[in-house]
């Protein structure tokens, strides 16, 4: 392969991590027959005066506030070092594995799907090829677990989409993917999830005023081929789905005529509510995650009202409150433009900054920068890791030459934990 053609089709997989946020608008008239949506939990409007979250500007903490670390050398280590093919995209949300995204040497197919060993750095080709392939379909998202994976096919051309789950047993799938939704351009691509041994995907209308459509959350065992709605949104959801390891998080929106979000945090098993929170009404979060201390956000834009959280960054409690008060406790503000939903390492709080990973120690007040190795892309190191785990993931993609060293061509992935 020339090293063109690799570059160009680095590029094209790296670019494409817009369309898998959304920014691009490929959906479904989704086949919702025998999907069970009346069981749906739903969300419509609040009678009486909406109860929002108030951080008035003397309960937020911001970065300012702490101490910045010169090192981390007795807050983290390194456990692991994996190079990987350069261009891969990585999605950490599980102790033992991560879902890898992997660029291949011709334009069909695009990507395939590997699965990334924390243990001993395995990286096994899992799909090869799209099951729809003869349909002209790609593989354009993947989750996993070490229990099964969930994965989007697309035909961006025609704007039909296809869901697939597998599962999987000692690292190999474990019978035929399963088709569990299809659709076409009436919703965008759906957004992933995973927890354990379920699949989420979120479906979303693409344009807000098509009579009828419904935002859904949609759940399926690995490798069932039996789908569930778990939550029902009259309105477009706000944010894509975040796994937390035994949960999953939403950002519905109240069926209100000024825009209130409404961040709810479901248990992944049972598809039942454990907590929610909802934004003062025209704030839109670019993300919505649960950890330690409750409900994370970020938000993408800056407005001129709302006090404590008004700022574009990224917002966590300081503690998580008794009786479900988010409004009765302190806020932590990392005001820095958020590009990754953030995830929590034991007592650590880490955050995606402009260029670097952070660690933040919300209990001793203080933080740190992780280092950037050389030749590293323009968004530097990226968090792959959500939720609450023991360990955490960074990966970047390095085109490196340096002066009288070796040539680096490579996605360098990094596990760390932290120091006991």
């Amino acid at each position: 392969m020339s090293e063109t053609t690799r570059q160009s089709s680095s590029q094209l997989l790296v670019s494409r991590r817009a369309f898998l946020f959304g920014t691009a608008a490929v959906g479904t008239a989704a086949a919702a027959a025998g999907l069970g949506l009346t069981g749906c939990e739903s969300i419509g409007a609040d009678s009486g005066a909406v109860s929002y979250l108030k951080v008035p500007e003397t309960s937020l903490v911001t970065m300012n506030d702490f101490e910045a670390l010169d090192s981390y050398d007795d807050r983290i280590q390194l456990v692991n070092t994996y190079e990987i093919p350069y261009g891969t995209l990585l999605w950490a949300n599980d102790e033992e594995v991560a879902a890898c995204l992997l660029p291949t040497s011709s334009g069909s197919p695009l990507t395939q799907i590997g699965l990334l060993f924390f243990g001993n750095g395995n990286l096994d080709t899992i799909v090869s090829n799209a099951v729809g392939a003869s349909d002209h379909h790609e593989i354009y998202d993947v989750r996993a677990t070490a229990k099964g994976l969930i994965w989007t096919e697309a035909n961006i051309l025609r704007g039909t989409w296809r869901i697939y789950t597998a599962a999987l047993s000692e690292g190999a799938l474990s019978g035929d993917p399963v088709l569990v939704e299809e659709g076409d351009a009436a919703y965008e691509t759906p957004m992933l999830a995973v927890s354990d041994s379920r699949a989420f995907w979120q479906v979303v209308p693409r344009t807000p005023n098509d009579a009828g459509l419904t935002s859904r959350l949609m759940s399926s065992e690995f490798g069932r081929n039996t789908a569930t709605c778990v939550y029902e949104n009259v309105r477009r959801m706000g944010t894509p789905p975040y796994s937390s390891g035994e949960s999953v998080t939403i950002a519905p929106r109240l069926d209100e005529a000024t825009t209130y979000f409404r961040l709810t945090n479901i248990n992944a098993l049972k598809g039942e509510t454990n907590d929610t929170m909802t934004l003062p009404g025209g704030m839109k979060p670019l993300e919505a995650g649960y950890g330690k201390t409750g409900f994370m956000f970020s938000f993408a834009n800056i407005y001129d009202y709302g006090e404590g959280i008004s700022n574009l960054g990224t917002y966590v409690p300081m503690s998580l409150p008794t009786d479900g008060d988010y409004s009765s406790v302190q806020w932590f503000g990392f005001a820095r433009t958020p590009t990754a939903p953030p995830a929590w390492c034991n007592n650590l709080l880490i955050v995606k900054s402009s260029y670097s990973v952070c660690g933040v120690n919300l209990n001793e007040g203080t933080y740190f920068a992780i280092d950037v190795d050389d030749g590293a892309e323009d968004y530097g190191d990226y968090l792959a890791t959500t939720g609450m785990r023991n360990s955490f993931v960074t990966y970047t993609n390095i085109d490196h030459k340096p002066i009288g060293g070796s040539s680096v061509h490579c996605c360098r992935v990094k596990i760390w934990t932290t120091v006991s």
